[in-house]
């Protein structure tokens, strides 16, 4: 196969679902501010579709409309992979790019990883070397395989270059640069909507969030919590007596929304002090966390916040790709431990719960690292000089 000169191009910037959004923000804005950097086009392949999970977001995060929407939206796992390929693969063959920026480890970072690699176009993964060590995790086969076929991998913490020396993936294609998502905490807390006024416009108590008074916040959509009746209602019945010690407020995801209903448990929500929310957008999400006393998550994103912000986490799954917020942060590791779960509660709202200390590297500047060394990597493949 003749070899195609990709390094002159523009550089294509995946984004397929939310928590994407968050790490390529600041990515995109500190691409255009490097010197020599390529200019960056933003792909959008269109995993996530719905307001709330998306168009808001953009607006929230500063982030410019995609040159390219891909359009795929939901579907299974192979399905949806295939989708964003088959129609990935003409937005290569017409940008030629110098490389594809993926982040993260959802179906559309394979899938255009994929497309790229086999193009011979250089694949940047950040956030790479995570690992929950759990292969029934979809997001784990996707973060595995990207990391793979992938030329420079940006990792978030130190543990992550263990992880990929021990899958055979040379020192020098690794480079750690800190945490993406803190850099869009921190220019989000500036412009975060207060909790009562995110209650007052959903028409839920303002009292649960009043200022002094205490709160937690939820955050639930993976599968393995929210996919059978049987596991669902246990997390209600978790959820319903922490209520009994603190009131929750919980944005909740359309599948978890729409699987309570499915499942007919929504009564097992009936006069619990959990304020059941629509979506909300990431200002509204940033200002419910950092005031909370708590937040029970499923989410990996919700784990790095709650560190930054020092809001203990307590995360509902057996394992967690970000050790780092375990060991360093304020995130303990529950499942569906009701009795873990309810200690956990009590030393929280008497003690204030597990303290934690800011990770290396979360200082807000991991895009400008990136930024910086990419300009520079890029400009070797050609020969040019580098970058300032």
């Amino acid at each position: 196969m003749k070899s195609i000169d990709h390094r002159i191009g523009p550089v294509l910037c995946v984004v397929g679902a939310r928590p994407n959004y968050m790490k390529m923000a600041p990515l995109l804005r500190a691409f255009a501010a490097q010197a020599g950097m390529p200019p960056a086009l933003l792909v959008h392949t269109g995993q996530h579709y719905d307001f709330a999970l998306n168009d808001k977001l953009f607006v929230d995060l500063e982030l410019p409309a995609p040159d390219v929407n891909l359009e795929v939206g939901s579907a299974s796992h192979a399905v949806q992979t295939a989708e964003v390929m088959k129609r990935f693969e003409p937005v290569v063959d017409a940008q030629q790019p110098s490389c594809v920026v993926v982040v993260g480890d959802v179906n559309s970072t394979l899938a255009c990883s994929l497309v790229a690699a086999k193009k011979l176009v250089p694949v940047v993964h950040v956030e790479a070397g995570l690992r929950s060590f759990d292969r029934t995790m979809p997001e784990e086969i996707n973060r595995v395989l990207t990391d793979q076929i992938s030329d420079l991998l940006y990792t978030t913490e130190r543990d992550a270059h263990d992880n990929l020396a021990k899958e055979g993936i040379a020192s020098e294609r690794i480079h750690f640069v800190g945490n993406l998502m803190i850099d869009s905490l921190f220019a989000a807390l500036p412009k975060a909507v207060a909790p009562e006024e995110t209650m007052r416009r959903e028409g839920a108590d303002p009292a649960w969030v009043r200022e002094g008074a205490r709160y937690g916040v939820v955050t639930l959509h993976r599968p393995s919590n929210v996919d059978e009746p049987a596991t669902l209602a246990q997390v209600l019945a978790i959820l319903r007596e922490v209520a009994e010690s603190v009131p929750l407020v919980w944005p909740m995801h359309p599948r978890t929304r729409v699987n309570i209903d499915r499942f007919g448990l929504a009564h097992l929500l009936q006069g619990a002090r959990i304020a059941c929310l629509p979506p909300q957008g990431y200002l509204e999400m940033v200002g419910l966390m950092k005031r909370a006393a708590l937040v029970l998550t499923d989410s990996g994103g919700v784990q790095e916040e709650t560190t930054a912000l020092g809001v203990p986490c307590l995360t509902m799954r057996e394992n967690t790709e970000r050790p780092i917020t375990a060991t360093h942060g304020t995130n303990t590791l529950v499942g569906r431990d009701a009795a873990l779960i309810r200690t956990c509660v009590q030393d929280i709202l008497a003690n204030g719960g597990k303290r934690g200390r800011m990770p290396e590297g979360w200082d807000g500047r991991a895009a400008e690292r990136i930024a910086a060394h990419l300009a520079n990597w890029l400009a070797r493949r050609v020969g040019a000089p580098a970058a300032s």
